[in-house]
């Protein structure tokens, strides 16, 4: 079992806000910060409420629409490199 460490709230309060406000994921916060991963995910239950969920909902979009902005790019740039070896430039 491991050592217990009691984590000020500051810092929790933080990861909790990076996790809500810029979209990383509960693994990555913790990894940041040096803790285990279910800790955070355990702080981000006790906390869920109507807000809470929405803000962790929110930064879930957030990831997800960067993916699919990264997928677009991608695909356009694949079609323009296919147009034009296939002559079909415009």
């Amino acid at each position: 079992m491991g050592t217990f460490h009691v984590i000020p709230k500051e810092i929790k309060d933080q990861i909790l806000s990076r996790i809500k406000n810029d979209g990383i994921t509960a693994a990555q916060a913790a990894k940041d910060a040096g803790i285990c991963a279910e800790t955070v995910r355990n702080w981000l239950a006790k906390s869920a409420n109507g807000v809470n969920n929405e803000a962790i909902e929110n930064a879930r979009l957030k990831r997800e629409l960067t993916g699919v902005y990264e997928l677009l790019g991608k695909l356009t740039a694949e079609l323009a490199v296919f147009k034009k070896k296939n002559g079909h430039w415009t």
